[in-house]
C-alpha cells in the first residue's frame, strides 16, 4: 500500500533549505518527493502544519533487558522511542548479564525484531563483565551486530586496556564510547563539587574527574588513530579539550544530553532524586558553553541517556538513589521549547544533531529524505502545546524532572520502514 504524506514542510540536514513538499512512500522506501503529488492508489496522510524530517536516532539508551524488566523492556523502550520521535536507538551494554558476548546481542536483536517498533542497535562491552580487566572478543561482538563498544557507567580506568580497545575498534571501524569519569577523583560524589554541594552538604565529585579522562582518551585516540566518542559531555573545560582536538584532526566525537543543556545544579535545592544523574548537573556557565558547542558543531549529537528506574529505587534519600532519568519521550519537546523556541538553537541544528550527527557517530548510513531511501520518518508539530504527564508515558518508568512542564512542539507521527508506528492521539493537522 502506498502512502502519501501531504502538506508538510521538509527539513533534511543534507539539504540547504526547508521546503513544503509531499512524500510518496511505496512499501518501505521513499518513492518520490515533489510539490503537490497526486496519485489515485495511495493512503493520504495529512501532515499540514507539521515538519517532516528523517527519523531521529538516539545513540545512548538503557533498555534494561535482559535483567531489569521491571524498569524497562525492549518492547516498552522502543515504544517510548517512537512516541518521542525516534526511529532508532542504540542500547548500552550495562544489562544483567552485560552485553559482552554474542548470546546477549542475539537476545537483544531477537526481542527487538519481535517488538517490531523502533530499530535497535546494540552496543557491546569493552571489557568482560564490565570489570575493566580483560578485553571482550570485539570481532565477535561486531560480527553479531554491535555498532560500538563501551563499558558505559564504568569508565575504563586502565589506560593500557583502553589503548588496546581503541586499536581493535579501528580494525572493525567502530567507535569506542567512554563514560568520562576518573573514579578515584569522583569517589562517592553525587553532586557537582562547588557552592551548591557545600550548602547542601552532599558528597561531591570535582568536574576535573571528567576533564582528565576526556584528555587521556583523546590522547590515546590520537596515538592509535582511532575513533573515541565521549558520552554525555557536561563541562565547559571538557568541551574545550574536544574542540582543540578536533582542530588538530583527531578522531573524536561527543554527545550531550537534554538535561545538561537545560538544567543546572541549582535544581538540586529540593533534594529531588530525579535531578540526580551522572555526570551530575553542572553550573549555568557550563550549560551556556554546551549550547555554544551545539551551535558551533563541536558537539556531534544529542542523546537522551534514557535511564529508567523504579519509583521505589528513586523514592529514597538522595545519596542512596541511583543515578539517571528517562528521556526518550521528553528530549525533543524539552529542547524545542527551551532551545529552539527561545532562539538559542535553530530547528535545523537540533534536527541535524538528532539525525545525521547521531548516525555519523555510530558510522551508520546517513538518514535522509531522498528517493530510494528507507522511509524512516519523523513528523513534528512545532506549535503543538501540551503539559508533560509521566503517567501517559510508554516507558515503564516515571523518573523524570520534566513532569508537569509545559512544552511547545513534539513528534506527532513516527514511521519505520514506511509503516506508521506512532501517531499522537490528539494532534490535528492544519
Amino acid at each position: 500500500m502506498k502512502k502519501l504524506l501531504k502538506g508538510g514542510t521538509l527539513i533534511d540536514p543534507g539539504k540547504i533549505k526547508r521546503e513544503q513538499l509531499d512524500v510518496l512512500i511505496e512499501e518501505d522506501k521513499i518513492a518520490f518527493i515533489a510539490p503537490q503529488i497526486a496519485v489515485d492508489d495511495a493512503e493520504i496522510i495529512d501532515v499540514s502544519g507539521a515538519i517532516v524530517t528523517p527519523g531521529l536516532i538516539d545513540i545512548h539508551v538503557h533498555l534494561r533487558e535482559p535483567g531489569r524488566e521491571d524498569k524497562e523492556t525492549i518492547e516498552s523502550g522502543t515504544k517510548a522511542a517512537l512516541a518521542g520521535g525516534f526511529t532508532a536507538v542504540a542500547c548500552m551494554p550495562n544489562t544483567n548479564p552485560v552485553n559482552d558476548n554474542q548470546s546477549v546481542i542475539q537476545f537483544i536483536l531477537t526481542k527487538a525484531a519481535a517488538a517490531d517498533q523502533a530499530r535497535v542497535y546494540p552496543i557491546g562491552n569493552i571489557s568482560q563483565g564490565s570489570k575493566g580487566e580483560e578485553l571482550c572478543e570485539i570481532g565477535e561482538l561486531v560480527s553479531y551486530g554491535a555498532v560500538a563498544i563501551s563499558d558505559d557507567g564504568r569508565p575504563v580506568m586502565n589506560a593500557e586496556l583502553m589503548r588496546r580497545a581503541l586499536e581493535y575498534s579501528k580494525m572493525f571501524d567502530i567507535p569506542v564510547i567512554e563514560h568520562a569519569e576518573d573514579l578515584n577523583l569522583a569517589g562517592k560524589g553525587v553532586i557537582n563539587e562547588g557552592y551548591m554541594s557545600t550548602i547542601l552538604g552532599l558528597p561531591s565529585q570535582p568536574g576535573i574527574a571528567e576533564d582528565i579522562i576526556v584528555d587521556r582518551d583523546i590522547r590515546l585516540a590520537h596515538y592509535t588513530s582511532s575513533h573515541i566518542h565521549i558520552a554525555h559531555i557536561s563541562r565547559r573545560e571538557s568541551l574545550d579539550i574536544v574542540r582543540q582536538a578536533k582542530a588538530r584532526g583527531i578522531r573524536v566525537t561527543c554527545e550531550v544530553t537534554p538535561h545538561h543543556l537545560t538544567l543546572t545544579e541549582d535544581c538540586l535545592k529540593t533534594f529531588d532524586t530525579n535531578y540526580k544523574m551522572n555526570p551530575p548537573l553542572r553550573t549555568g556557565e557550563d550549560v551556556e558553553a554546551l549550547i555554544e558547542g551545539l551551535v558551533d558543531g563541536t558537539i556531534d549529537a544529542i542523546a537522551s541517556d534514557h535511564a529508567p528506574h523504579t519509583v521505589q529505587e528513586k523514592d529514597v534519600e538522595f545519596t542512596l538513589a541511583p543515578f539517571g532519568i528517562i528521556g526518550l519521550e521528553t528530549s525533543l519537546p524539552v529542547l524545542l521549547t527551551d532551545l529552539v523556541e527561545s532562539g538559542k538553537v535553530t530547528f535545523e541544528t537540533l534536527i541535524e544533531r538528532f539525525t545525521t550527527g547521531a548516525a555519523r557517530v555510530l558510522h551508520l548510513s546517513r538518514p535522509a529524505l531522498e528517493k530510494g531511501k528507507i522511509a524512516d520518518i519523523t513528523v513534528i508539530a512545532p506549535d503543538f502545546e501540551y503539559v508533560i504527564n509521566p503517567a501517559e508515558f510508554y516507558s515503564k518508568s516515571r523518573n523524570t524532572p520534566y513532569g508537569e512542564k509545559k512544552v511547545k512542539g513534539c513528534a506527532v507521527m513516527t514511521l519505520v520502514n514506511g509503516k506508521v508506528l506512532y501517531q499522537h492521539p490528539t494532534w490535528q493537522p492544519g
